[in-house]
């Protein structure tokens, strides 16, 4: 499916990326907000490993790997159709440092250990099933390593839970629909 998504910086800027049939993607204005309160936090330089848990079209995977030359992405998702498109838009990306899987996310932080190996880990589980990105955070919590950045994203009229207590929050902001929360680990 063709859309208005696109890369909003770094070296692929402009480029068009692919929307599954059922996906709800960020929209630009809100990942420019979200990649304004990362920037200040993220080293360019660094070696930054992410996992991009509930992928969708793999925008934000993607921009990551426009932004920070030495990135390394995850892409999961449970959707076939998601899969297929993620892949559609890393195709043509030279040298992409990426890997795609299909399987559930929450599943994939016990079965994979992306929770002690990720520097980036960015969830966005469909908003009609807000708890669950609570579940995910829940279980990824008992996992994660210090210094962990969680971006998580959702409904802004999702009542958060409480957190678990190894976590903190940096920012907490809303632009239209969405909310984000960046959490560290302690």
């Amino acid at each position: 499916m063709n859309s208005n998504l696109q890369i909003i910086s770094g070296k692929l800027r402009g480029k068009k990326l692919r929307v599954p049939p059922d996906a709800r993607p960020t929209q630009n204005k809100a990942r420019i907000a979200l990649f304004n309160m990362l920037t200040p936090i993220i080293d360019p330089k660094s070696h930054i490993s992410i996992w991009d848990a509930f992928a969708g079209s793999g925008a934000f995977g993607i921009e990551c790997l426009s932004r920070w030359p030495n990135a390394k992405v995850t892409f999961t998702d449970i959707s076939p159709e998601s899969i297929k498109t993620i892949q559609k838009n890393l195709d043509g990306i030279p040298n992409a440092n990426a890997v795609i899987f299909k399987t559930d996310a929450i599943q994939a932080i016990e079965k994979h250990k992306y929770g002690e190996k990720k520097d980036i880990i960015f969830i966005d589980p469909p908003y009609a099933n807000p708890e669950f990105g609570a579940q995910f955070i829940k279980k990824l919590a008992t996992v994660t390593k210090p210094g962990m950045i969680i971006v998580w994203e959702m409904e802004k009229d999702f009542n958060l839970p409480s957190l678990p207590e190894n976590l903190e929050i940096l920012k907490d902001k809303t632009y239209g629909r969405a909310r984000f929360l960046l959490l560290t680990t302690k």
